[in-house]
């Protein structure tokens, strides 16, 4: 044997003491622990974009909770809401928050998704915003509305002319994207807008401006939801249940560091602390009993009705197939 040689052999020692060490130290974690600092599968992206019950999310990338959870999840946000739901749509991100009406259309288009969670109801934060000399809904007749088009506040105009007795033919409708629409609206380029807030804090910057028609004149038309492809239920279920599980755990952090949480969504909606907790009051986050209760029937019946409206309203050619629309083992799962 060579100088060489033996001179490398208390390396060689070294290194196998040290690898016995980090086994026996991997072998002394709880199991939690181990779960944790593991996720098992590869990275799952998850979507979502500009609305007040989403933002949680964001919170629970930057808190570490999704892999407290034993998620691996890259966040991908959408500045275009339409873009998140053409990406769910497409296969491109794993799961998506958006409403019941944009999934279902994207169901009666072949998508094939399951709702697994549901983040919380409009109750004020979309709006049907109109400017001088319109009053009220029935004022709009011949006006110019801008919103964007087959979304949910193309489905709120649709059911706040309804309300007024009138159609979408009694309006010049004219699509565009929500911040497009927006800023098209403080212009004057259009009468009226549906958007949702933040878009509803920028519109209202018009003069004399004032919202005629909102979400909570309709209780529960609008819920919002996180929605993944079905195969992803399929083939890692365990990810699934990570994400539902974090979105809980956001929830519980938020509630205990309201100013820090505040901060953290305020600067992803990219307005002031004040004006992200003025939408407070036009969201109802939905906590897990709510989500149970509402698993439990309720979102079956809002998803028949809605169905319904989107065909009669030709915002689909046919109904959406609901069987499969709701995973609500998920929720159910979750330890309190």
């Amino acid at each position: 044997m060579t100088r060489r040689h033996l001179a490398a052999v208390p390396a060689l020692l070294l290194t196998l003491l040290l690898t016995l060490l980090l086994l026996l130290l991997a072998g002394c974690a709880s199991p939690g622990e181990r779960e944790a600092a593991a996720p098992a599968g590869g990275a799952i992206t998850l979507g979502f974009s500009a609305w007040p019950g989403w933002f949680p999310w964001q919170v629970a990338g930057e808190q570490g909770l999704f892999r407290k959870n034993g998620v691996d999840v890259e966040l991908k946000y959408f500045d275009s809401y339409t873009d998140s739901l053409n990406a769910l749509a497409t296969g491109t991100i794993d799961a998506n928050s958006q409403t019941l009406n944009d999934t279902l259309a994207s169901v009666a288009g072949g998508a094939k998704q399951s709702v697994v969670l549901v983040n919380d109801n409009s109750s004020g934060n979309d709006q049907i915003i109109a400017g001088p000399g319109v009053s009220s809904l029935s004022d709009l007749k011949g006006r110019t509305v801008a919103a964007e088009q087959g979304t949910v506040d193309h489905y709120l105009l649709l059911l706040a002319l309804r309300k007024a007795g009138l159609t979408e033919a009694d309006v010049r409708f004219r699509p565009m994207p929500t911040d497009a629409a927006a800023a098209a609206f403080v212009a004057g380029q259009v009468d009226a807008v549906g958007v949702f807030a933040p878009f509803t804090t920028t519109a209202l910057k018009r003069k004399g401006s004032r919202a005629i028609a909102t979400s909570a004149d309709f209780p529960g038309a609008i819920p919002d939801h996180l929605v993944v492809t079905r195969d992803l239920v399929s083939r890692d279920p365990k990810a699934v249940q990570g994400l539902v599980s974090a979105w809980f755990d956001a929830l519980t952090w938020i509630g205990e560091h309201r100013p820090e949480s505040l901060q953290i969504m305020a600067k992803r909606a990219g307005v002031s602390v004040s004006d992200y907790e003025s939408y407070d009051k036009g969201t109802t986050i939905f906590t897990l009993e709510r989500n149970r209760t509402a698993f439990s029937g309720e979102l079956d019946g809002r998803a028949k009705e809605i169905a319904e409206f989107l065909v009669a309203s030709k915002l689909v050619d046919k109904a959406p197939p609901l069987e499969g629309l709701f995973a609500p083992r998920f929720v159910r799962a979750v330890q309190p």
